[in-house]
């Protein structure tokens, strides 16, 4: 027997084992986990009306897996039907990133382009994970102060400083143990994949092929590894380093080197002399925009400059955030470019990105935080972090030092359920990876370890482009075809390959 048929026979008749928590449940519930069938969903037409396409429904998990008959948390489910029966094959599940990225309201903006690339051949279904969208939410009641963007992420003071960012993450981490409960305990990748597992079964299919984009690659990961004989045409869209020590950690450090990475191109298109009559170039040269930058970013460090929003000023770190968001997608170039205009105008308040604007609802700042705190152990040394935001400032000026910084997690109240799963290359070869040779969020790097984690099960197809997830619409048509050619016919690269255009 084949090391893999060994690990599929012990998955099939002792998968909770695999499952880590799930380990305790009874012989009920364990039989029931390596079936087809699960829960009802009852579908019914979308209530909002950018889901009119869609069909809605809620699917009731368990807050806790050791106790699968406990308390029932709702997630909520969408799908757009095949409208080929005769050609249907299957269900297609898209995995959205994050974490805190809710998979409904993704499934409405990309349904109607890979509906018309899948022509037919699969249901497409979404949900939103625990903590997320229309599913069952927690919070930890936070001042609105500590959950704008720029505070969530651990920015340091203007001279690399972290003292303020220490104290922030004391407070956000003891008002989510004073008030989280055991939802916001529930919100974790392994909990995400069993979810998954549990809706797999609810819709009747032996098996899921999939499309998951950034963190949802990392969740897309682990229930391959879990739950291998469920998995049909497995797709991995921009990719995080999967090493289990650090995971989400990790995957923030790496954002230094990331934005390095891709900053010329933004560079690059605010050069173009094409730019000129957006009143958009912010320099005759590429490399003339990197310090431009920087020595504003100084500037609004000493002396903030009001914004249109009322209480909110630019500051050098909302100016360095704006840079991480926009360096996502070359379609955001434009609106950084006019951001980096109004703020070099004396007379001008410039109009910050509604990312920036404002801080997030309560859950909607748990669900972004929590699963990265409740995922892995976090160090707990303030001098350790003082050194190395010293370190990452020196090396990475563009992110100053806030992907090394500090944050909640390392004074989060609980330890992690359990240790995170380790990928491996055990399983079948059912997986196409997609990744931009220049993405910010989840650097090439990274990928590549991601790849060499899989080994034979993958096959890795790298975009000479920019922008963080690729497939329909931020990557380029090389690599549209190659994951539309795989999900729908099963042709896959030979080897690892490689789209210029």
């Amino acid at each position: 027997m084949t090391t893999y048929a060994r690990r599929t026979l012990l998955l099939t008749l002792s998968a909770a084992a695999v499952a880590g928590t799930l380990a305790a449940v009874s012989p009920a519930a364990r039989a029931q986990d390596s079936g087809t069938t699960g829960p009802a969903l009852t579908w019914r037409a979308c209530a909002e009306p950018a889901l009119a396409r869609q069909e809605c429904a809620e699917l009731p998990v368990p807050l806790d897996y050791r106790d699968p008959d406990g308390p029932q948390l709702r997630l909520a489910v969408s799908r757009v039907r095949s409208e080929r029966p005769g050609a249907r094959r299957g269900t297609l599940l898209l995995i959205p990133g994050g974490p805190g990225g809710p998979g409904v309201s993704w499934l409405g903006a990309k349904g109607a382009a890979l509906g018309k690339e899948m022509a037919g051949a699969y249901d497409l279904v979404s949900f939103d994970p625990r903590g997320t969208g229309g599913s069952s939410k927690a919070g930890c009641g936070l001042d609105p102060a500590d959950r704008h963007l720029v505070t969530l992420r651990s920015w340091p003071g203007p001279d690399g400083d972290i003292t303020e960012n220490v104290a922030r993450s004391r407070r956000i981490a003891e008002a989510c143990g004073r008030h989280g409960g055991a939802v916001l305990g529930s919100l974790s990748t392994a909990n995400e994949v069993r979810d998954i597992e549990r809706l797999r079964r609810a819709l009747g299919e032996a098996k899921l092929s999939a499309w998951a984009s950034s963190y949802g690659t990392y969740v897309g990961a682990v229930y391959a590894q879990k739950y291998p004989q469920h998995t049909d045409r497995w797709v991995l869209d921009s990719n995080g380093d999967p090493d289990p020590s650090r995971v989400e950690r990790g995957w923030l450090a790496n954002m230094s080197a990331g934005a390095d990475e891709r900053f010329p191109d933004f560079a690059a298109w605010a050069a173009d002399p094409a730019r000129e009559d957006e009143g958009l170039r912010l320099a005759e040269r590429p490399q003339d925009v990197r310090p431009l930058f920087l020595e504003l970013a100084a500037r609004l460090d000493r002396a903030p400059k009001e914004s249109a929003t009322q209480g909110v000023p630019l500051t050098g770190n909302r100016l360095r955030q704006a840079l991480q968001n926009a360096l996502q997608s070359d379609g955001l170039f434009p609106q950084l470019a006019r951001l980096v205009r109004q703020a070099q105008d004396p007379a001008a308040r410039p109009v910050l990105p509604d990312a920036l604007a404002g801080p997030l609802p309560d859950e909607n700042a748990a669900a972004v935080m929590v699963p990265l705190c409740n995922d892995v152990r976090w160090p707990a040394s303030v001098s350790a972090y003082r050194r190395a935001v010293a370190a990452d400032r020196a090396r990475y000026p563009l992110t100053a030092g806030m992907p090394a910084n500090v944050v909640y997690c390392a004074f989060w109240k609980d330890a992690p359920a359990e240790k995170p799963t380790r990928i491996t290359a055990e399983g079948p070869s059912n997986i196409l990876m997609l990744q931009n040779r220049r993405d910010p969020n989840t650097p090439y790097f990274g990928a590549l370890k991601m790849r060499q984690s899989l080994g034979g099960r993958a096959r890795m197809v790298t975009l000479e482009h920019g922008g963080h997830g690729a497939y329909l619409g931020n990557g380029n048509a090389c690599g549209d075809r190659a994951v539309t050619a795989f999900l729908t016919t099963g042709r896959r690269p030979q080897q690892d390959a490689y789209c210029a255009d």
